[in-house]
């Protein structure tokens, strides 16, 4: 070193250095492998004050594994106190990528963490991207959110869409354990409102098979004309799903399907027993799982199916109708 000077005593100073005029330092260090180093026992080891600019500046010309300020603790690595602005700023002017401000914990603790008393804790805004993008491959969630107030009627999640569009997308199942409340219409892309019930038997019923209720509680395929203990049509058959299916649980037996107790939904029908033409009322036939037409009015009450919505002239088929159990 082309300087070496021992100072002791309360605020001594073993090298100091004053300069003015634009584009001056007080102290410049230059080296193949350290321009200035400092180091202190019991305080800072480089300590600099600005009364207009930088108290400390940092510059690396490196693209690469350097930093232009780089610090390294047993406690923290670098801290930034602000009394008006901003503690620690970070900014990339990269056009292809980089990170304004990166933290990163190679152990199991936070990679950034951010508190606030009674500001907002963290403010991401992106203006063509998004503002906050998470990824795990945990097992757990990938973002989680608590609100510890008890007394208070806010939010742990909120989101906000102005114009068209949805507030919130999920692609893939929701689970929801408790009350669901709306403030506005459902809608719903399927078509009828089902119900799971037990099957008797091992074996799953085709979709659209009339379905009966048996003595011992489990579902049967309709095998008798003018069954008043008609329950309605197994759901699922063409191009009608449930929109909406009640009471899933697991099942006793193995075998639980939904049925179709309103809305519309494909039904399997025969026209043997009589043409069927729109709007004509069905109900059970001799035929396993069919619906026929019911001509007899006497006999329909309390084993009507729904109504027709396409008419079946003669044989067998699945044509679509209105479940309206009567």
């Amino acid at each position: 070193m082309a300087i070496n000077e021992t100072a002791t005593g309360n605020g001594s100073v073993a090298i100091t250095g004053t300069a003015t005029g634009v584009g001056s330092r007080g102290v410049i260090g230059k080296s193949d492998h350290g321009g200035v180093k400092g180091e202190g026992d019991k305080g800072a080891g480089v300590w600099g004050t600005s009364k207009h600019g930088h108290g400390v500046q940092g510059q690396s010309e490196s693209a690469e594994g350097s930093f232009g300020v780089f610090g390294e603790a047993i406690g923290s690595g670098v801290v930034g106190v602000s009394q008006t602005w901003m503690g620690v700023y970070g900014e990339s002017k990269s056009t292809t990528g980089g990170v304004g401000v990166m933290g990163e914990h190679k152990g199991a603790g936070l990679g950034v963490k951010a508190v606030s008393k009674d500001g907002v804790g963290l403010a991401a805004y992106s203006t063509t991207n998004e503002a906050i993008h998470a990824e795990t491959h945990s097992e757990g969630g990938t973002i989680a959110a608590y609100n510890f107030n008890k007394e208070g009627t806010g939010f742990a999640v909120f989101a906000k869409k102005e114009g068209n569009g949805f507030a919130g997308f999920f692609d893939g199942n929701v689970w929801v354990s408790k009350k669901l409340t709306v403030g506005d219409d459902i809608v719903l892309a399927n078509a009828d409102c089902a119900e799971d019930f037990d099957v008797a038997g091992e074996v799953k019923v085709e979709p659209g098979t009339v379905m009966v209720l048996g003595n011992e509680g489990a579902l049967f395929e309709s095998h008798q004309a003018y069954d008043k203990r008609v329950a309605g049509v197994i759901s699922g058959a063409g191009d009608y799903k449930p929109g909406i299916v009640l009471d899933k649980r697991q099942s006793t037996t193995g075998n639980r399907q939904p049925v179709a107790l309103m809305g519309k939904v494909f039904c399997k029908v025969d026209a043997q027993f009589g043409a069927i033409e729109v709007g004509d009322m069905l109900t059970t036939s001799p035929i396993p799982g069919h619906a026929m037409k019911a001509s007899d009015q006497l006999k329909a009450f309390g084993s009507v199916i729904g109504k027709a919505l396409k008419p079946l002239e003669e044989g067998r088929g699945f044509i679509p109708i209105l479940i309206a159990l009567q």
